[in-house]
């Protein structure tokens, strides 16, 4: 049973260990080597825990729907929205390239007509305006429903999946990141970098997965940003708030990409647990890791020519220089201010074990 060691800002701190005695009065601090005592062995054997994984058989995914979406950037993506029996949040499939579907999608759903199938995206081609001034409701005339099931009928004839593994990134939701350009991490890099990627080579799959805060919520991960100002890391911070260090699971991405009829896939990602949840379901292989290198371990900072330093955004017309003239590893995004990044990146490397090498001026 936990029992609180103290309490800290407001905060009841607690421990399944009985090894970290606190005869302190009720709600006062230990002292400084108590609280560090503390801190380590919460680090190294935290009480809170990943959750565990849910057998591959017992996660029913369906997607509900699927909409083109034309880029800023002048190409586009397709966009599956999913749901499941595991939570009620919204997952998404960001798609690159017409030779990916999902089954869940194409199966007939009782009683639709034609127009049904299109609305919810389980058409094949690219739809034509075939609506006129003339007819702007939802139901059909018989000449265009006819027109519409033939030119269905030979886009699926013509249909051909490709076997060759795509480049995919399992990416967990993170709202500072990716919205309002936080630097206390590179998750909106990431996210533009795969995207840019994908767009250039034109096949990929993005699976996002809603798991704010590495599966905490974003209240809980505001929180842990306050106590990373007072000094703690990305990791104490989340387990002195009763939480794991990571708590994401995968077996909702697992199953996303069983529905788009993946087995083997390159992925983008530097953490080996990503890895090895999702092999661990028996249905997807990773035949190929690609590293996300943060820009600012690998360029100068972007700070001329009205661009801002701080900014975690990328550089698009940068992106697709690199990724035209350069082999390795692709850079996840624009230059980031090092001394709040590198803090994250190097606990994500040092206690996380993630894959990554650190610059030397960061390493132990």
């Amino acid at each position: 049973m936990s029992s609180t060691l103290f309490t800290l800002f407001g905060m009841n701190v607690v421990s399944d260990s009985p090894t970290l005695p606190c005869d302190k009065e009720p709600n006062h601090p230990p002292t400084i080597q108590e609280y560090i005592e503390f801190l380590k062995n919460q680090v190294y054997s935290p009480s809170a825990v990943t959750p565990g994984l849910v057998p591959d058989n017992e996660v029913k995914i369906q997607c509900q729907v699927r909409a083109r979406i034309p880029t800023t950037e002048g190409g586009e993506m397709y966009l599956y929205l999913y749901k499941n029996n595991q939570d009620s949040k919204e997952h998404l499939a960001i798609v690159y390239g017409d030779d990916i579907r999902s089954k869940s999608l194409d199966q007939t759903w009782e009683n639709e007509t034609i127009m049904n199938r299109i609305v919810r995206g389980a058409y094949y081609g690219r739809l034509q305006e075939v609506v006129t001034d003339e007819c702007r409701t939802l139901a059909l005339t018989q000449d265009q429903e006819r027109y519409l099931e033939e030119q269905q009928a030979k886009a699926k004839r013509d249909w051909k999946p490709s076997n060759d593994p795509p480049m995919v990134r399992i990416h967990s939701e993170c709202f500072t990141g990716e919205t309002v350009h936080s630097a206390r991490c590179d998750c909106g890099e990431q996210l533009d970098s795969a995207m840019a990627q994908m767009q250039e080579v034109g096949r990929g799959v993005i699976v996002y997965l809603r798991q704010e805060g590495r599966g905490i919520g974003l209240l809980e991960k505001l929180k842990a940003y306050n106590l990373q100002d007072l000094g703690h890391d990305t990791v104490a911070a989340n387990v002195l708030l009763s939480h794991p260090a990571d708590g994401r699971t995968y077996g909702i991405a697992n199953a996303i990409l069983k529905d788009l009829q993946l087995s083997n896939v390159n992925l983008l990602t530097n953490n080996p647990d990503k890895i090895n949840q999702l092999e661990s379901f028996g249905s997807i292989k990773v035949v190929k890791r690609k590293s996300m290198i943060p820009r600012s371990w690998s360029s100068p900072q972007i700070g001329t020519g009205g661009s801002n330093p701080n900014s975690a955004m990328p550089s698009p017309s940068l992106l697709r220089n690199e990724l035209l003239n350069s082999e390795s590893p692709i850079p996840s995004g624009a230059s980031t201010p090092r001394n709040e990044m590198d803090k994250y990146l190097a606990v994500k490397v040092k206690k996380m074990g993630h894959i990554l090498d650190l610059p030397d001026d960061l390493k132990p």
